[in-house]
């Protein structure tokens, strides 16, 4: 049973997991680095706490204490009471949702391993923006991918913002970071998947002429909002697809277009 402490001064040492979540530079260098990461929000600590993440410490202000009992009790980990004021001088926002985890990570598995029982795979190059790496996990979870697989400079899937969107869909599916770029993506590619960039290129093949729910194995590669996929990447693929569109549109948002394609790849009966 965790060990309930009231805190009244912002300044407590025992809050520094906790201090200055508003500053993305800070916390995007520190959170990794320590080997943590901040869960918000009822479900999705309880959803971190599922997924197998040791928790360090929760955050909570009172009225949170009762709705939080049992994870409470079935924790180790200290419990912070603290007033609202308290935890938005901490946090640097106003905690809507009343109630933090910090976890700590877990080491992230080798490609080799991720792509070893996996039909479905994402990958993921340079996005770098946590509402929409949150967005594509969610989808990928809902519409059956088995894994996820990240460029070296994609954003980080354990950050506040990108957990909070996906609503803990980033615990639900196994991603792993590639090390090099596009050369990372041979191991995929000698695993038997077939690499489909997805892109609004005209020149592309639609993904009903593909039919990439009728491959064994699919990598479906996602670029950046506004630049997307680089050349190299395109150049990396075996097939170049698109969503047709319709009005005038010349594309989606990456979130929204990674559901459609997730759709379209899942397998049938």
């Amino acid at each position: 049973m965790a060990e309930l402490i009231t805190i009244e001064d912002p300044d407590d040492p025992r809050l520094r997991d906790y201090t200055g979540l508003t500053d993305v530079e800070l916390r995007r260098r520190r959170e990794p680095a320590e080997g943590l990461f901040i869960a918000e929000g009822e479900k999705v600590i309880r959803r971190a706490r599922d997924a197998g993440y040791e928790m360090r410490s929760m955050l909570l202000s009172a009225k949170w204490i009762d709705a939080m009992r049992d994870v409470i009790d079935d924790t180790r980990a200290p419990v912070y009471a603290v007033t609202p004021d308290l935890a938005e001088r901490v946090t640097g926002y106003h905690v809507h949702r009343g109630a933090l985890a910090s976890m700590q990570r877990k080491p992230l598995p080798a490609t080799a391993e991720l792509l070893r029982n996996a039909r479905r795979v994402v990958v993921m190059e340079a996005v770098n923006d946590h509402t929409n790496i949150g967005a594509i996990f969610r989808s990928a979870a809902a519409l059956g991918m088995d894994a996820v697989l990240l460029s070296p400079d994609c954003a980080d899937p354990l950050y506040r913002r990108s957990v909070k969107v996906s609503m803990g869909a980033v615990f639900s599916v196994p991603y792993a970071r590639l090390e090099t770029w596009p050369k990372g993506l041979d191991p995929v590619r000698e695993a038997g998947f077939a690499l489909l960039a997805l892109t609004p290129e005209a020149k592309a093949r639609t993904l009903d002429e593909v039919a990439p729910h009728r491959m064994d194995r699919v990598a479906l590669m996602l670029g950046a909002e506004g630049d997307g996929l680089s050349a190299k990447a395109l150049a990396a693929a075996d097939e170049r697809v698109r969503i047709p569109m319709a009005h005038g549109v010349d594309s989606l948002n990456v979130g929204a277009a990674a559901a459609v394609a997730f759709y379209a790849t899942r397998q049938r009966s």
